[in-house]
Formats: structure tokens, C-alpha cells, sequence
């Protein structure tokens, strides 16, 4: 059965058109580099990121924060630090928030419109029930 969407409790505001498309471009992008650090770690867990990887993914991080910047679990979510740079298994923590904080955030504003028969973004210009 579907999901539908629920209208937006007054926690995590809608997002815009343009922070769903970005959310849409993005979270794969988010999802290829988990899965790299999450292998990389499995090799050497202890090993520690290169800053060219941390400058990588904090910019696509950077982008992915402006998207849930309002929403409850940004409060949980980190960048990754350049000054200390992590090992690879904090890194992987890292992003397993971010996927975490990211799935809640489109859990909350995505969903089956039956209007109009398709799963959808609900936002600010394209609310539910629109």
C-alpha cells in the first residue's frame, strides 16, 4: 500500500521546490559515498580520511544542510571535522546520520498524493491538498 503523506507538523516546515530538488540530486550522492566509506572502513577501520575526502564530502554535506536546516534531527547531524580528520569508522557514523536525519526529512514531506495519483514532494508551492 502506499504512504501517504501526513500534513506538516509545525516542526519541520515544508520544504521549497528547489530544497526537493536538491534533496533529489544529492541524497544518491550522499549514498554512493557511505557505501565507499562504509567499505573503506571495513578494510582499515582505524584509518584516517585524507582532507581532499573530508573537503568532498563536507561540501556535499554543506548543500544537504541547507535543505533540513529547519527540521528537528538537525540538531543530531555533523560535518565532518577537517582540523582533526576522523578515522574511516567515524566518518561512516557521520553519514549513517545523515542518511538518517535525510530519511526522516522525506519521510515527513514526501509521500502519495491520491489527488493526484503519484508520490510527491509536499511543498511550500505544492502543498498537500493542492
Amino acid at each position: 500500500m502506499p504512504s501517504i503523506a501526513q500534513p506538516n507538523d509545525n516542526l519541520s516546515p515544508s520544504p521549497t521546490d528547489a530544497q526537493a530538488t536538491t534533496y533529489d540530486q544529492l541524497v544518491p550522492m550522499l549514498e554512493a559515498a557511505h557505501h565507499e566509506m562504509t567499505e573503506l572502513s571495513k578494510k582499515k577501520q582505524d584509518g584516517v580520511v585524507n582532507s581532499l575526502k573530508i573537503k568532498m564530502l563536507n561540501r556535499l554535506l554543506g548543500e544537504l544542510d541547507k535543505v533540513i536546516e529547519k527540521d528537528p534531527s538537525h540538531a543530531f547531524i555533523d560535518m565532518l571535522d577537517e582540523e582533526t580528520l576522523p578515522q574511516n569508522s567515524d566518518a561512516v557514523l557521520i553519514l549513517s546520520q545523515w542518511r538518517a536525519a535525510l530519511k526522516q526529512y522525506k519521510d515527513r514531506h514526501h509521500g502519495y498524493d491520491s489527488s493526484r495519483g503519484e508520490h510527491r514532494w509536499f511543498t511550500v508551492e505544492d502543498p498537500l491538498g493542492s
